[in-house]
């Protein structure tokens, strides 16, 4: 990749869903912000020829803007992540998820963001999910009702931490994210939140309120391919053992923090994590009642059971179950226009 570079490279990382691929290219090249490239990195699927073939077809069509590669074996979810980023030569990542799309104006939005405020490392989006149609959303997750600016630390870490979870719409400082490159979390299927807590350090964080991605919820799980994730993920299904190792990376990832930068926010996290911790549970409500009382203590014996709201979420979530669970919280999202907001993590910021 030899041109010269654009602020933005719009990251895939590929893996099946060759038919939904077209939808989300169409959605980039519909910005109206021109900046950019896309940078296509293919894992090893079984439908690895059908997304060639695609990939090919708009690299003909957008010439010098679209960079197809395919992966000689399965890295897996993070190493792929780390992939991209290495492959892009854009000033940031735009990250997006293989199934979901772009909002009209997203690109715009973003360099507008990065017009305004000095060594951004981070840029956190609102986004919204939907099932098979676009038009009909469910629910749309939304942090802060008006723009927010953090400077780099540990404030900006503990409140970007959590919500960087979502890849789609994650745009971070590609040279920044170059040098915390490492394989240590792979695995976890969180190594942008390894990225988020890295280039925080050193570097600020923006958070717009507009919703710039539209992410698909109807897609099976895809992960357990990998040598990283085997033993640890389970194609089609998210485990009990999924949830517990997920949520054990993540806690890896701040205590490593703290033991190389000496930046300590691993109580914060845990605790932001605990008093929102109903979408790290949701898929086990279905659960027989012995099996979910033993993920709730295993995840308890992490440290979480000292967090009454982690409690509530997981023995107030199996009684009420998903469904209406689920419709509490749109109810409350709806009502006050954003997500509810708990515990010590700052909300104000400047703006």
């Amino acid at each position: 990749m030899t041109q010269e570079r654009p602020q933005f490279s719009v990251c895939i990382p590929a893996y099946n869903r060759a038919q939904l691929l077209p939808p989300l290219l169409d959605s980039i090249f519909a910005q109206n912000y021109k900046n950019f490239n896309v940078v296509i990195c293919e894992d090893s699927s079984r439908e690895r020829a059908q997304i060639a073939v695609i990939a090919r077809a708009y690299a003909e069509r957008y010439p010098d803007t679209v960079f197809y590669y395919d992966n000689k074996a399965n890295l897996g979810y993070d190493a792929n992540i780390r992939n991209l980023v290495e492959k892009a030569n854009g000033e940031f990542c735009f990250f997006m998820g293989n199934d979901d799309l772009m909002c009209p104006g997203a690109l715009a939005t973003v360099a507008d963001v990065l017009t305004r405020y000095e060594n951004v490392g981070i840029v956190l989006r609102s986004y919204a999910w939907f099932d098979s149609d676009p038009e009909n959303i469910n629910q749309e997750i939304r942090y802060f009702t008006e723009e927010r600016f953090f400077s780099a630390g540990p404030e900006a870490i503990k409140t970007c931490f959590r919500r960087s979870g979502v890849i789609s719409g994650y745009v971070v400082h590609r040279e920044t994210a170059v040098t915390a490159a490492t394989d240590k979390f792979d695995g976890t299927l969180f190594y942008q939140m390894h990225l988020t807590a890295n280039v925080l350090a050193v570097k600020n964080a923006a958070i717009t309120p507009k919703v710039l991605i539209l992410c698909r919820g109807s897609e099976p799980y895809e992960f357990g391919n990998s040598p990283a994730e085997q033993g640890k993920h389970t194609p089609g299904t998210i485990t009990p053992l999924t949830r517990v190792t997920m949520i054990a990376g993540v806690l890896s990832i701040v205590k490593e923090l703290r033991n190389t930068k000496g930046i300590d926010v691993v109580d914060d996290v845990m605790r932001d994590y605990a008093n929102y911790f109903y979408p790290y549970v949701r898929d086990q409500l279905d659960l027989p009642l012995s099996e979910f009382i033993e993920l709730y203590r295993s995840l308890g014996k992490m440290g979480f059971s000292r967090y009454p709201m982690f409690h509530l979420y997981c023995l107030g979530g199996y009684a009420l179950g998903s469904r209406n669970c689920d419709s509490v919280t749109r109810s409350i999202r709806s009502l006050l226009g954003r997500s509810p907001q708990f515990g010590n993590i700052k909300q104000s910021g400047s703006f």
